[in-house]
């Protein structure tokens, strides 16, 4: 999530463990811990720009660091407030709670979290929140905020944080049982239009939980569709992206390719540029049109680099603009309600009310 939902966070999860007894250290020190396994950010001018995607939310994120990191930390906090009540026990209960919860929260975002780093690098994704989602900071933040407002023993402070921690976890809940139900849709929908389909991969789209963008995986491509839990029906309208694999020849067995393939769990596109370039799309994360126009570009767009000898050695981010107009907000906001935009570009628009006719593989 971003960093001042995880800030609000650990100072609330640090308030809940030990306001009672530490005043307002606690939520200052849950706020640092909360922040604290982003800060692996820092070391991305010294890694290569393969290296900064795949090793972010790694080591700074496993069970590992966060028991390394709690019993240094429990053991130095006892040291530097030692004019406090708070126990040893207490402080690694803090710093074991914020961590702990930091990690949680990132795995239900599409990112990708090796909980169990350096044992394995496989991510942990469950992909049922986006990255920023006001619906949950903000019971949290303001829980907190109100809490702050008394001394530290007033039962006034532990409920309003306590009530700010149970807002937003229960949307948290609620948005698992989005992604089951959006799942099922998805699934069913597919088994009548695209009968080849291997896989699917559904995630909110951008600061909301009410509507879905599913990826769908088939031999000879990928197919992309929206659906609102507000929809009127459960059918949906597919949107046809070719892989284009082949284009990649050798490539493929590369380093630089094998890790942007593992960090985007196979959902990857290749195109040719106008001068031969290949370019790599995780479609998992959409486009900055928000799937709303015919020409939008893919957030995660990766440029591969040759050397002299053609063979690939390294991969250049691409960073295509967002373009949040106030005609595309008002489109994306009717779309999220349940409804066509108002005037759609192009065909490739999913509508909200699709025919039930199969999906036609037509380029994107």
């Amino acid at each position: 999530m971003d960093s001042i939902t995880q800030i609000a966070l650990g100072a609330a999860v640090g308030e809940a463990t030990a306001g009672r007894t530490a005043g307002t250290r606690a939520p200052l020190w849950g706020a640092f811990f909360g922040l604290l396994p982003d800060l692996d950010v820092l070391a991305n001018p010294f890694l290569t720009e393969v290296q900064a995607l795949t090793l972010h939310r790694s080591a700074t994120h496993s069970l590992l660091f966060i028991a390394l990191v709690t019993l240094g930390a429990a053991l130095g906090l006892r040291r530097f407030s030692s004019k406090t009540d708070v126990s040893t026990r207490r402080w690694a209960a803090l710093v074991a709670t914020t961590l702990i919860t930091h990690v949680g929260l990132d795995c239900l975002t599409t990112y990708g979290t090796q909980v169990f780093w350096p044992f394995s690098s496989h991510p942990v994704i469950y992909s049922t929140i986006f990255i920023v989602d006001p619906v949950y900071t903000v019971p949290l933040a303001a829980g907190l905020l109100l809490a702050l407002r008394w001394a530290p023993r007033a039962r006034a402070r532990r409920w309003s944080n306590y009530a700010g921690l149970a807002l937003s976890s229960a949307y948290l809940l609620a948005t698992v049982g989005n992604k089951l139900f959006v799942q099922d849709v998805f699934s069913d929908a597919l088994r009548t239009q695209v009968p080849s389909y291997e896989r699917v991969f559904t995630t909110p789209t951008p600061f909301n939980n009410l509507l879905w963008r599913g990826v769908a995986e088939a031999p000879d491509g990928y197919y992309i569709g929206l659906y609102s839990v507000l929809d009127p029906d459960r059918a949906i309208d597919f949107r046809y992206v070719p892989k284009g694999h082949a284009r990649l020849g050798d490539a493929r067995t590369t380093p630089v390719v094998e890790k942007l393939y593992r960090f985007s769990r196979g959902y990857v596109a290749v195109r040719e540029e106008a001068d031969g370039g290949l370019v790599l799309e995780d479609l998992r994360f959409g486009r900055n049109d928000l799937g709303l126009t015919a020409d939008g570009q893919y957030l995660f767009t990766y440029h591969l680099v040759e050397n002299t000898a053609g063979t690939v050695v390294g991969m250049r981010r691409g960073e295509p603009p967002v373009r949040l107009t106030a005609p595309l907000l008002r489109q994306f906001a009717a779309r999220i309600r349940g409804h066509s935009p108002a005037s759609p570009s192009s065909d490739d628009l999913p509508s909200a009310r699709p025919s039930s006719a199969p999906a036609r593989p037509t380029p994107d």
